[in-house]
């Protein structure tokens, strides 16, 4: 099992900035990729970013590709997600998710955190 912890969602007016931290602990080992998600109310999930553990590869989704970054720090198990020129649209629960392969990083995740909400207010 893995266990994932989000921090550092929040309120802030559109254009500005957030950080997203994930937390992992347990059996990390068995990881290869972290990643991203949202959903809005009314919407389905999305996926927003993710990076492998390994090699950092990223990949995003176009609607944040520019804006979003995500990094990892390997030695403290945890993933980042930096959230630039925040827009309205943007606003979601964000869960962070750990998969074991490294391909198909948009789907079929293993492990999901709890969730932190972020509002961007026009």
């Amino acid at each position: 099992q893995v266990q994932l912890v989000e921090s550092g969602g929040g309120l802030v007016q559109a254009g500005g900035s957030l950080r997203l931290s994930c937390a992992a602990s347990g059996r990390t080992f068995s990881s290869n990729a972290m990643g991203w998600f949202r959903q809005a109310p009314g919407k389905d999930r999305e996926f927003v970013a993710a990076i492998t553990w390994r090699g950092g590869s990223t990949y995003y989704a176009g609607s944040v590709k520019g804006r979003f970054t995500i990094s990892r720090d390997n030695a403290k198990n945890m993933v980042h997600l930096q959230m630039n020129s925040l827009k309205p649209e943007d606003t979601a629960v964000y869960y962070c998710a750990a998969k074991g392969s490294s391909v198909g990083l948009t789907r079929e995740y293993d492990y999901w955190g709890q969730g932190t909400q972020v509002t961007v207010s026009s």
